[in-house]
């Protein structure tokens, strides 16, 4: 399978990226396998990272192959679910929260989503209803390596500006 990673370089050598904090399944590797997608995450990143610097900043899309292996714990939702809901929860609002899972496949909450994510966490929305009014959303997939040895199965193949 061809996944992608948007960024402001090329990543030849993926790793697990842990100074974000707040992201959909925790410290991870993310890929998606929406070429689309990527190349919007790698303009998003120039864009901010360009303002910071004051200069232009070439968007990167990395290209990989991933070959599945059966030794890894994988964890696929298949839509916009309570317990993909409730993960997303837990890793967004706690750093120290940990599953078990070498990746994660599902959903991403982009912008809309993660606004209703935030209702939930605040206390203002159920769960319930989140997942009622995520079901009008167009929700883009990620793809989490969220162990090295998940990273073993992802070969870097080539990279492109976006």
């Amino acid at each position: 399978m061809i996944l992608y990673h948007g960024s402001t370089i090329a990543v030849e050598h993926p790793e697990i990226i842990k100074s974000e904090v707040g992201r959909d399944f925790g410290f991870a590797f993310y890929t998606t396998d929406i070429k689309e997608q990527a190349i919007r995450w790698a303009r998003r990143k120039a864009m901010i990272s360009g303002r910071k610097k004051h200069q232009t900043i070439l968007p990167v899309i990395s290209v990989y192959e991933w070959s599945e292996t059966p030794n890894l714990s994988v964890k696929v939702f298949k839509g916009a679910s309570i317990e993909w809901l409730d993960m997303i929860t837990k890793c967004r609002s706690n750093p120290d929260y940990h599953h078990d899972y070498d990746i994660v496949i599902g959903k991403i909450a982009n912008d809309n989503v993660g606004e209703t994510v935030s209702y939930v966490l605040q206390g203002i929305m159920r769960k319930e209803d989140a997942i009622e009014r995520l079901k009008f959303e167009k929700i883009n997939n990620q793809i989490a390596f969220c162990t090295d040895k998940s990273l073993d199965c992802l070969h870097y193949k080539t990279s492109f500006n976006g």
